[in-house]
């Protein structure tokens, strides 16, 4: 498909306005939005919350904080099970009813990993927690494209990730604070309050979309027959995982080698928070210009402001206008990953808009494996960031692949 914005030197991939959705009308879009944004911070907030409270919650289990860790990974591995499992079993669901029964699941999740008593319980509690993730702002996506002018289908994709960035900047510190001095099960049960709230707003506000009657498991399970989708999967995982390679050991560079006290650390992790935001908006604007361009600026980006990183860690605050770019070309990444899903996936939109965020998590897990490798070997704390920057680039590699197989000749859905 051709758009105006185009030029020769890309393949024909589109812009937002493009995307093949059906459309429905909301009596109120700016709310159904707003209530499709807050399972996102629903979401954003309980996943990165662990992180936060990690020392509380190994002691409220009674292992070690490295043991403890795995209860992340736990979570992870419940995104990337549930993200193709459940959008292949509820393809052909009414959509808003899936939305309503996925935010459940998270708030039923959630509220199981509060009471669990044992690691053993928790592990699978948050594994539990997990299943809905990649399912839901997939659903949600489509929705929200489905509700928007064609002009700006691309800007109401990026409201519904903005919950999650958001979460970054309030969701967060709020439960962690609430865990720090209530303990650590308030932060879950606070995640489980948010989830119910989604549950309620979505019912309230968003309108009833049908589901894709002619879906089948075989229709859905085409998507991975599509090499377009399995190339927009993978330059997900390899490219976003740079950002996880920095983001995982902040903390240590900011002290150790930025030589900044303990307190700056807070103002690190916001500026990447408020990063994801800026970046999450302008993603829906670019998105609506066009979506693989903005994926190779995003690529690119990330590359240049990798190298950026790794100079300037060693100059106090200069480092932190540089994570904010950083998160803020990731999201414009991120977003646009999500929407090239939606397209290249054919038929199979429900299955490929969701496995997006099965891409991201598997992302973070590499990031944070290779960074840590690069530290062990005695590379230095920096050197992280010099994976984030290999990472980049293979990402965008990946990106020019899958043009050049398009140019060849071979479709987008071929």
């Amino acid at each position: 498909m051709t758009t105006t914005t185009e030029t020769t030197a890309l393949p024909d991939h589109p812009s937002s306005r493009d995307l093949d959705v059906p459309s429905v009308t909301a009596r109120h879009f700016g709310l159904a939005v707003l209530a499709l944004a807050m399972g996102g911070f629903a979401i954003g907030t309980t996943e990165f919350v662990t992180m936060g409270l990690l020392p509380q919650i190994a002691g409220g289990v009674d292992v070690s904080i490295p043991t403890g860790g795995h209860v992340i990974s736990a979570y992870a591995v419940g995104v990337v099970v549930g993200a193709p499992v459940l959008a292949f079993l509820g393809a052909r669901l009414p959509r808003r009813a899936l939305l309503v029964a996925l935010m459940a699941a998270f708030a039923v999740g959630n509220g199981v990993s509060a009471l669990a008593t044992s690691y053993e319980q928790l592990m699978v509690a948050r594994f539990a927690a997990g299943l809905p993730h990649g399912a839901y702002f997939g659903v949600a996506s489509l929705v929200a494209a489905s509700m928007a002018r064609p002009s700006r289908k691309g800007r109401a994709v990026s409201l519904v990730m903005l919950g999650l960035s958001v979460a970054n900047v309030l969701g967060v510190p709020a439960a962690t604070v609430l865990g720090q001095e209530l303990g650590w099960r308030a932060a879950f049960w606070a995640a489980a309050g948010l989830a119910l709230l989604t549950l309620a707003l979505v019912v309230w506000f968003v309108p009833s979309v049908p589901g894709d009657a002619a879906a089948s498991g075989r229709r859905e399970l085409s998507a991975f027959k599509v090499p377009q989708v399995w190339l927009t999967l993978l330059a997900g995982a390899v490219g976003f995982g740079g950002m996880f390679a920095v983001y995982t050991y902040i903390a240590p560079v900011v002290t150790d080698v930025a030589g900044l006290g303990e307190r700056s650390v807070p103002v690190y992790l916001l500026s990447f928070g408020l990063g994801m935001v800026a970046g999450t908006w302008l993603a829906g604007i670019m998105a609506d210009w066009s979506i693989f361009r903005s994926l190779i600026i995003g690529g690119v980006g990330m590359a240049a402001t990798m190298l950026a990183f790794w100079l300037t860690a060693p100059y106090g605050w200069a480092a932190l206008p540089v994570v904010f770019l950083i998160t803020t070309l990731g999201s414009v990444l991120v977003v646009n990953l999500q929407l090239r899903l939606m397209d290249v996936a054919g038929d199979a939109q429900t299955l490929g808009a969701a496995m997006n965020h099965a891409s991201l998590n598997i992302a973070n897990a590499l990031g944070a494996w290779l960074g840590g490798l690069v530290i062990a070997a005695g590379w230095g704390l920096r050197a992280p960031a010099l994976v984030g920057l290999v990472l980049s680039i293979a990402g965008v590699g990946i990106l020019l692949l899958s043009a050049a197989l398009h140019v060849r000749g071979r479709d987008v859905r071929a």
